[in-house]
């Protein structure tokens, strides 16, 4: 399989250090470009070009944080800050004007009601997806 983008949305949990760190060993032999994007959700009832700012310092400071994962491993990393009313369509959209070839994305280990959940974002980027996704499900052991 060869990579030329790989887009890895990251939201500052703590499987996105490791998932960085999987985008970059898959971009190394291609040199692929790496995009990793934080996707500020905004809700309806504010217009969507809306100023959060505390929002906006937390995703660059996560944006921040991947960016010297990634140095660490020896590669360089682009990074975007969006906002929008639901992440799963943003990222999508994301990987269609990128051209992405990879979507990879990291799963927190989640419950609810004493079962595992997946949320919304993850399955409308598997099934609306232009291009392959990896899941990276952190073990906790």
């Amino acid at each position: 399989m060869k990579f030329q983008n790989i887009i890895v949305p990251v939201s500052g949990t703590a499987v996105d250090e490791e998932t960085i760190k999987l985008a970059c060993r898959l971009a190394k032999p291609d040199k692929a470009r790496l995009y990793a994007v934080n996707i500020i959700p905004i809700d309806r009832t504010l217009p969507l070009d809306a100023e959060v700012e505390s929002e906006v310092q937390r995703g660059e400071a996560i944006l921040d944080r991947v960016e010297g994962v990634a140095k660490e491993q020896g590669y360089s990393v682009e990074t975007d800050l969006l906002q929008a009313r639901d992440p799963g369509p943003a990222i999508v959209d994301l990987a269609g004007e990128r051209e992405a070839d990879l979507i990879l994305m990291g799963v927190e280990y989640k419950t609810r009601f004493g079962q595992f959940e997946l949320g919304s974002v993850i399955p409308h980027v598997l099934k609306n997806a232009p291009c392959r996704v990896i899941l990276y499900h952190q073990y906790i052991g």
